[in-house]
C-alpha cells in the first residue's frame, strides 16, 4: 500500500517537474538520511534528558549535575551525533552547492589586476 503510495507521488511529481528516476532517487536517498538524522537528534535528547534527571533523583541531590559521570553519555554520544549531522549535512555546510563558481570568480579577480602590469 506505502508503495502504491510512492509510486504515485513520484509519478505525479514527475508529470509536473519532468525529473528522471535517477533525480528522483537522490533526493529521496537525501530526504531519508535527513530522516534518520533528526530521529537520531531526538532520541539523543530524550535519553540524555532521562539519564541526567534519572541521576538527580537517585542522588536527590542538586550537586549531581557538576559532576563528570552525569554528563559522560551525553558528551561521547553527542560526538557520535555530531559526525552523523557532518556525514548528512557536512557537504553543504563547507563547500556549498555554489561554493566551487564562488571560489572560481574569487581568484579570478584576484588575479585580474596581475595579469596586466
Amino acid at each position: 500500500m506505502i508503495r502504491i503510495e510512492k509510486q504515485r507521488m513520484f509519478e505525479k511529481l514527475q508529470d509536473e517537474t519532468g525529473i528522471s528516476n535517477e533525480e528522483y532517487y537522490l533526493a529521496y536517498k537525501r530526504v531519508k538520511r535527513i530522516k534518520g538524522f533528526y530521529t537520531h537528534l531526538i532520541v539523543y535528547i530524550l535519553v540524555n534528558l532521562f539519564l541526567i534527571f534519572n541521576k538527580y533523583f537517585e542522588a536527590n541531590t542538586i550537586e549531581v549535575f557538576s559532576q563528570w559521570h552525569t554528563y559522560s553519555t551525553p558528551f561521547f554520544w553527542g560526538i557520535g551525533l555530531v559526525a552523523h549531522g557532518l556525514s548528512v549535512f557536512g557537504s553543504e555546510l563547507f563547500f556549498g552547492s555554489n561554493w566551487e563558481e564562488r571560489k572560481i570568480k574569487e581568484y579570478m579577480e584576484k588575479e585580474k589586476p596581475n595579469k596586466f602590469e
